[in-house]
């Protein structure tokens, strides 16, 4: 962990998510079920232990029950929760090498500092040949909030401080995904916009989820009603459709990758190719000059 830049506040982090796990709307369990299982569902595989990681993996494995082919299903998560079998950190991994067939990591990795040494222990506990899957806020998520917070505090305290943590991109996360030695990594991004009745309501949903903020280097000063009220009226200004509802964009990246195992394709030594490109495309090879 040394050297590592944190980003964000642990303990405040399982503090958030300790507070919610007793009222996460059910909505949540209930949506990412149906999306591990229709990710899954291209896979013509069956497991015989799949961990669960994450906020609500209780739960997530309550709608997941039916599904038999993930075999024993443990679940864990980074703060108690109900349904919850184990509790640790997402970067102190406590899992025997080589013991489990299957992890499905549940938007976890959105606040992790040391991401690529999370994604390497996570996948020293897979066996051979073993699937990772792992859902991460990302890109634009909370774009909206993010800009009416910060023309909020600007306009009232000339200053502004970040309120709505970054996302990483796209690209970043198949360059962890491959950082941490995953076998054909590949990730894809379902872009949502999810409307509200208003920014209140937002924020309140945010919160009840147990994702609020917990950057270390946040303002310590309690937000303001003046400020909150200002924030709300900018969001609710620039982001309403016409029947007065407000859009949250989130864009929810799914990474998968496997444990390297001699089965699996391997890249072609460069030069080893006996067949041309140009003959397959019946075209003229244009070679380039040195």
């Amino acid at each position: 962990m040394s050297g590592v830049p944190q980003i964000f506040d642990k303990a405040l982090r399982r503090r958030h998510l300790a507070r919610a796990a007793g009222s996460r709307p059910a909505f949540y369990a209930q949506a990412l079920a149906a999306e591990v299982e229709s990710r899954l569902g291209l896979i013509l595989r069956d497991f015989q232990t799949t961990l669960i990681f994450g906020p609500g993996a209780g739960e997530i494995r309550t709608a997941l029950a039916c599904l038999k082919r993930l075999g024993a299903i443990i679940t864990a998560a980074p703060a108690p929760g109900p349904g919850i079998d184990l509790v640790f950190d997402d970067e102190a991994v406590p899992l025997a090498p080589q013991s489990l067939d299957c992890i499905v990591n549940v938007f976890s990795l959105s606040s992790v500092n040391d991401v690529p040494g999370s994604l390497t222990q996570f996948r020293n506990a897979l066996r051979p040949d073993g699937l990772f899957l792992g859902g991460v806020f990302a890109g634009r998520t909370l774009s909206e909030l993010r800009e009416a917070w910060l023309a909020a505090e600007a306009e009232l305290t000339g200053g502004a401080s970040l309120r709505v943590a970054p996302f990483a991109d796209l690209r970043d996360i198949g360059s962890l995904m491959q950082r941490a030695g995953f076998a054909l990594p590949a990730v894809d991004l379902d872009q949502t916009t999810v409307r509200y009745k208003n920014a209140l309501s937002l924020m309140r949903e945010i919160k009840a989820l147990g994702f609020q903020q917990c950057l270390t280097d946040r303002s310590r000063k309690p937000v303001s009603p003046a400020l909150l009220a200002r924030a709300a009226a900018i969001y609710d200004a620039r982001f309403a459709d016409a029947d007065g509802r407000i859009r949250a964009t989130v864009d929810a990246a799914w990474a998968i990758g496997w444990a390297p195992h001699s089965s699996q394709q391997q890249p072609l030594r460069p030069g080893s190719a006996k067949a041309r490109l140009a003959d397959a495309l019946k075209t003229t090879e244009v070679k380039l000059k040195d």
